[in-house]
């Protein structure tokens, strides 16, 4: 296998000659005398002549380092160049996101926010995946998800970005045909809606004076998306749990009520999870920075009587 070409050699060389000088040279490149004149030296010997005629006052060109001038200087600058590029891109940040997140939370609150974030980035573009499976990030080639209340692969790297309210809510309809429950664990004797991505349907309850209560629901049926779920509570079939973000617009309009006022629902929070190993791009860093920002300067308000 051929060896490559002494690129630093040569543009160490193409340096000396622009400053005119091996000791100014050296210091622009922040390198030492003798590894600069070692440079040259190298060069010399491979090409068997000297390049660079040296006095005590200034230096002067061989007719050999006047052949190489030439091609030794374009070495120099697009190196130059080539650096200074990965510099900027390093520091603006550019190219293609795969991102991945839940339908609802997407649809509400990420896809809103994209054009602000593409117009302060233009060279940046986004792959936005909406779905409520969890993708493998690794195996599908995302760059990173947005993730809420579960982490289940600790060998992601996660970072928090917002706290998510859940509550327990109902439509004024169902609570006047079937009561309010006075507890959570009173839940069994009423019909609830599923929502199949909890983990083992289980509802987490806390109380301000330090009591728990733990219920698995039952109910005529489940469902693997909180939209699809509110048509069902606001025609009054039933009782379930759903974050903020969802409900809301039906909250404030009275369409749904929240049961159990005084029992906190266990909540979430909005992760903001990426591959492990290495440093992320630049542009990964800027978004989830962005969408942490948003999130953070419209947190949800806890509803009235919470």
């Amino acid at each position: 296998m051929s060896k490559l070409p002494d690129f630093e050699g040569l543009a160490i060389f193409a340096k000396v000659l622009q400053m005119q000088s091996f000791a100014r040279a050296a210091a622009e490149l922040q390198l030492s005398k003798a590894t600069v004149s070692k440079a040259v030296s190298r060069l010399e010997a491979k090409f068997g002549a000297r390049l660079f005629n040296r006095t005590s006052r200034r230096l002067s060109l061989t007719e050999a380092g006047k052949q190489l001038a030439e091609r030794a200087a374009h070495i120099l600058s697009e190196g130059e160049a080539a650096e200074a590029e990965g510099i900027a891109n390093a520091a603006s940040p550019r190219g293609h996101i795969r991102l991945a997140a839940p339908m609802s939370f997407g649809v509400l609150r990420i896809a809103p926010i994209l054009p602000e974030f593409l117009e302060r980035y233009p060279e940046v573009s986004i792959d936005l995946h909406l779905s409520d499976a969890h993708v493998d990030l690794i195996g599908e080639g995302y760059d990173a998800a947005i993730r809420i209340a579960s982490l289940p692969d600790s060998s992601l790297l996660a970072r928090t970005l917002a706290p998510v309210p859940r509550y327990l809510v109902a439509a004024p309809s169902y609570l006047a045909r079937h009561g309010r429950p006075s507890h959570p664990l009173r839940l069994t004797e009423h019909r609830c809606i599923g929502y199949a991505s909890t983990v083992g349907d289980t509802w987490h309850f806390s109380h301000g004076q330090g009591d728990t209560a733990t219920v698995r629901p039952t109910g005529p049926l489940r469902v693997n998306n909180g939209d699809a779920m509110m048509p069902l509570l606001v025609a009054g079939s039933g009782l379930g749990i759903l974050p903020d973000f969802i409900i809301r617009d039906a909250l404030d309009d009275g369409q749904l009520e929240i049961v159990l006022p005084d029992w906190k629902v266990s909540g979430g929070a909005v992760h903001w999870v990426t591959p492990p190993g290495g440093r992320r791009p630049k542009r990964v860093d800027a978004l989830s920075d962005f969408v942490a920002e948003k999130l953070s300067s419209r947190r949800s308000r806890a509803p009235a009587g919470t």
